[in-house]
């Protein structure tokens, strides 16, 4: 079930009015409720891949109760990598079995050894990459006895399988999220309102942003040949912003989505295109992830502790393990390693952590010198996303190729401008510059809207609203368009 969809639009207040209008008077239910619906919510998709939610949820709650009980350390272990091996070997096979065999071929057929394999015609479990995350942290935090494991099994099923964050996050810890479910929860009016708020700008940004801007990001990525170096820059511009608002907007909605019902999620985006440098940039975009990487594998590696060689190393490893876990092709990797590549020379001269608060903070408008840093990141980054796009590696080459022999070219500025003027027009421009406005404006608080308007006249307020109410009515797509990142 899309978010963007009229399905959800039906979905949502019919489990906020059971939630709090029929299952209010126990938590048990509460949470029985909210397990039920979201194993709808999932098989709206396909119900046939519901079993492996409820393996993984049974796995892990049984691990980690053998955990509590179990004070031999070879046992512990063993019941640890039962959790890892059933939830990375569930991904593997999903994801990573095609591309393995291929690549297998590949290399063997190199040497002059001809192998006869057939690849499986194998559908991509919606969200698996998340909610094995999940499960998994939920395992080794009880092993490393971060964690007290639960005894409630629909608080567990609850968290593992909580709808709005389920097929692409945030990848909620253990430590945060269960709690909640521990705990009764009383409606608090201020608490849904601002996540009404959220889904709005979520909506926005997914809708009016990033589905205007696939359109031609799409058009030019599947066209590239046909295309100019200054058309080829606009198609990387667009789909960066596409990418953003895309999976930006998802965490939103799935954020403001859980106030309704009481619950905190983490927050996953932190307006990452206002950065100064890569570090700042990573620190900013897809937060789950990137502390989950962090603290279940780079710091297990041994972090920047040891010497330059080291830090080489594991920064190399968390970037392109970063990239690998987005899909199973080489240009994940590229993207990971070109990421590796970008922070480096922050890490090695300990500028790493140089940017921590928000920039211009306080300030309307930034310096000069906060101004070029938040372009170059910006531009790396968009340079970086060629990558992710493309469809495989040989694609990327022959886009940057052309992209950059075919700037500064005559008939090249003539071309963008004539696929500006026919096919956008002066609309996505002028909702780019809007969308940029606003964000800036907003980038002190939780979200974009989080405090724009708290002291604005009422009617003026509401204005506000309804015109991005207005615009994502205007450009809502004929037919629902996937969030990006459900292919992950």
């Amino acid at each position: 079930m899309l978010f963007n969809s009229i399905d959800f639009a039906i979905f949502l207040p019919i489990v906020f009015i059971l939630y709090w209008f029929v299952t209010n008077i126990n938590l048990k239910l509460q949470n029985a409720l909210i397990v039920i619906t979201s194993y709808i919510f999932y098989g709206w998709w396909d119900w046939k891949f519901l079993s492996l939610i409820l393996f993984s949820t049974l796995v892990d709650y049984v691990v980690g109760a053998g955990l509590q009980k179990q004070e031999n350390q070879t046992i512990r272990k063993m019941l640890l990598w039962t959790s890892i091996v059933v939830n990375l070997g569930f991904l593997g096979f999903f994801k990573y079995y095609n591309f393995f065999l291929e690549n297998f071929i590949t290399a063997f057929t190199f040497f002059g050894t001809e192998i006869q394999a057939n690849t499986l015609n194998i559908i991509l479990p919606v969200g698996i990459s998340f909610y094995t995350f999940q499960t998994l942290s939920y395992s080794v935090d009880v092993y490393k006895r971060k964690l007290v494991p639960t005894t409630d099994f629909i608080a567990f099923a609850a968290f593992v399988s909580f709808f709005p964050q389920l097929v692409a996050g945030p990848i909620e810890r253990a430590a945060h999220l269960l709690p909640q479910f521990y705990k009764k929860r009383s409606f608090n009016y201020l608490l849904a309102v601002d996540g009404m708020r959220q889904i709005l700008w979520g909506l926005f940004k997914k809708i009016v942003i990033a589905d205007s801007c696939a359109e031609y990001a799409n058009l030019i990525f599947n066209n590239s040949a046909d295309y100019s170096g200054s058309t080829l820059a606009l198609g990387a511009l667009f789909f960066a912003f596409q990418i953003y608002g895309d999976f930006s907007g998802y965490s939103d909605i799935a954020i403001g989505s859980s106030r309704l019902f009481g619950f905190d999620l983490m927050r996953n985006f932190n307006f990452p295109y206002f950065s100064r440098d890569i570090a700042e940039f990573w620190r900013r975009w897809h937060i789950s992830l990137s502390t989950w990487f962090r603290d279940y594998l780079y710091i297990p590696l041994g972090g920047s502790r040891g010497g330059t060689g080291m830090k080489v190393r594991n920064t190399f490893i968390i970037f392109i393990v970063s990239g690998f876990w987005h899909g199973a092709n080489w240009t994940f990797i590229a993207w990971g390693a070109l990421n590796a590549i970008y922070f480096l020379p922050l890490l090695l001269t300990n500028n790493n952590r140089n940017n921590l608060e928000t920039v211009a903070l306080g300030k309307l408008v930034p310096n000069f010198r906060e101004l070029s840093s938040i372009i170059v990141t910006f531009l790396l980054t968009v340079f970086a996303w060629i990558f992710f796009r493309a469809e495989n590696i040989g694609h990327a080459w022959h886009f940057i190729r052309d992209m950059i022999g075919g700037l500064g070219t005559k008939n090249g500025y003539v071309q963008t401008i004539h696929l500006v003027n026919s096919k956008i027009g002066l609309a996505l421009p002028a909702l780019l510059l809007f969308f940029i406005i606003v964000e800036w404006i907003g980038r002190e608080g939780e979200y974009a809207l989080a405090h724009i308007g708290e002291n604005w006249y009422r009617p003026i307020r509401w204005s506000f609203y309804f015109i991005i109410i207005f615009l994502i009515g205007m450009f809502m797509p004929s037919a629902e368009s996937p969030f990006i990142y459900f292919q992950f």
